[in-house]
């Protein structure tokens, strides 16, 4: 056999496979064949064994995984359907910071004007932790229901403890919709006043809003939120570039240098202290949309890590550039960070920033800085959300959306049926045509959003959280030392959430009484 110019070029298997077997030559069967032909055939017979038993030994890997997974509550996807459970944790962790540390970063080194370097870099630590530890009940409360797939489900589970199943439903669905569209008409509009600014108005508010309008849609086409995760990738780094250039400008041109204070300004007001806090509080939260993330994750219990991701990169960051930029720019820093260094190289920040963002305060509750202000500074700044963020509210809308329509007919929801392809284009546009109505019609609209946001946004972040660990720790509050700090802990959140959302309705109404100079569809 070793003479065989076959025998050297088969696998190390199927050599001892020959070594092992007596192989006789059946004239019979190939009669017009010599013995080195009939040795070749038996080589390759035996080669084809091994090859199928190979096949057969994979396929029974291919299985065992299958069935790990099912055991693991993990899901599988079947050839031709959709895979809504395909992100990895970095990568739920690349929208998370995209969607927050995107929008939230440029308010900080005001904050630290009004509070002073030490009580803000404080507070920007703790609750940062409080952020971190409220997300993570969330994952606790999905963990113990896993049907949720969105805060609107969240609430309706709450509601079905009681009896009230029904009405949680809609109640969540209307809060969760109403909500994501006045933030996906806010990027709307901020988009405007971005390419208004870099253009120097040199074109119509409306076109400007056409242009977004289509890009947001565009941009929302696919189904699932891995293929968003890319687009987050390219969102941070224009936001981490726009922040590095401002402290590299400010570092340089040192227009305050040293003229910071570390403690609470002498004549700081009471709403101005609380318009700080809320600007932190906010800066770390993208709440709104975890749940969302948490059902498209390819194994849930991952989500963790990408909560650990996007808190260890927001903390840091948030503190670094607070800090540079204020000690830089001292008690006159602007919001947002990046109006601070001039306006050649602000309008280069502004540029590279387009993606993601949102100045001065997070996509959480965008009117809630300005309405504040606006009974404090009249003449402060208005937010800036662009496009990444704005696109995952439009996401995450369309999809509760979407999945309401077609829960009767999961088929559509799985697969790429025309029925399915057709209602996922026209809900998405949609949602951003009447989001640019929104936008354009409403001569109080920041105002009225702040409204919106202070009625449900304080309560996604930090209120519904407390709940949530209430009721999934229902008769335990009290047993041990851990559980009553717990519980005083997720009662003190549902206090916060409470608050803010009081303060907010207060001074929105305010600010929309007082509001009767802006004009709707105007260039």
């Amino acid at each position: 056999m070793a003479n065989n110019p076959y025998f050297d070029h088969l696998p190390a298997s199927t050599k001892a496979d020959v070594r092992n077997r007596e192989v006789t030559t059946d004239k019979t069967s190939r009669p017009n064949s010599s013995s080195a032909q009939n040795s070749t055939y038996e080589l390759t017979d035996i080669a084809l064994d091994n090859s199928k038993k190979d096949d057969e030994l994979t396929t029974i890997a291919l299985d065992n995984s299958k069935k790990d997974d099912e055991l693991a509550g993990i899901p599988t996807v079947a050839s031709g359907e959709v895979d809504y459970h395909s992100m990895n944790w970095w990568q739920c962790g690349m929208i998370m910071i995209a969607e927050t540390i995107s929008l939230g970063i440029l308010s900080l080194p005001s904050v630290l004007a009004n509070v002073g370097l030490i009580p803000g870099v404080i507070l920007l630590i703790g609750l940062g932790v409080m952020s971190s530890y409220s997300g993570y009940v969330m994952y606790q409360f999905r963990q113990a229901y896993p049907q949720i797939e969105s805060m609107a489900g969240s609430i309706e589970v709450l509601f079905s403890l009681v009896g009230m199943k029904r009405f949680g439903r809609e109640f969540g669905a209307g809060a969760y919709i109403i909500f994501l569209v006045f933030c996906m008409a806010s990027h709307i509009l901020t988009w405007i006043i971005c390419l208004q600014t870099l253009s120097s108005h040199s074109v119509c508010n409306i076109l400007w809003g056409v242009v977004g309008m289509a890009i947001f849609w565009v941009l929302d086409i696919p189904r699932t939120c891995k293929k968003m995760s890319y687009m987050s990738i390219a969102s941070f780094a224009s936001i981490t570039t726009a922040v590095v250039i401002t402290m590299v400008a400010v570092g340089v041109e040192k227009p305050a240098h040293n003229q910071y204070s570390l403690w609470p300004k002498p004549d700081l007001k009471f709403r101005e202290a609380f318009l700080s806090i809320a600007n932190i509080l906010f800066a770390y939260g993208g709440h709104v949309a975890f749940f969302g993330f948490m059902a498209e994750l390819r194994d849930p219990r991952d989500f963790p890590k990408s909560l650990a991701l996007l808190q260890t990169c927001d903390i840091t960051m948030y503190i670094i550039v607070a800090i540079v930029v204020y000690i830089y720019t001292g008690a006159n820093v602007k919001s947002p960070a990046l109006s601070s260094a001039g306006v050649l190289v602000s309008k280069i920040a502004f540029g590279i920033a387009i993606p993601t963002v949102s100045p001065p305060f997070t996509h959480a509750t965008p009117p809630f800085d300005h309405f504040i202000l606006s009974a404090v500074k009249p003449k402060a700044n208005h937010p800036l959300q662009i496009i990444i963020a704005g696109v995952i509210f439009g996401h995450v809308a369309s999809k509760y959306i979407f999945n309401r329509i077609f829960a009767s007919r999961p088929h559509h929801i799985n697969t790429r049926t025309r029925t399915a392809t057709v209602s996922w284009l026209s809900i998405t546009l949609l949602l951003w045509v009447i989001a640019f109505i929104i936008a354009l019609s409403i001569p109080f609209f920041n105002e009225l959003l702040g409204l919106v946001s202070s009625l449900f946004a304080s309560w996604f972040t930090f209120g519904l959280p407390g709940i949530f660990w209430l009721c999934i720790n229902k008769g335990r509050w009290t047993k041990g030392y851990g559980k009553i700090l717990l519980t005083l802990i997720n009662g003190a959140m549902m206090i916060c959430g409470a608050a803010i959302c009081v303060i907010g309705v207060y001074a929105s109404g305010t600010s929309i009484r007082e509001n009767t100079t802006a004009k709707s569809w105007s260039c």
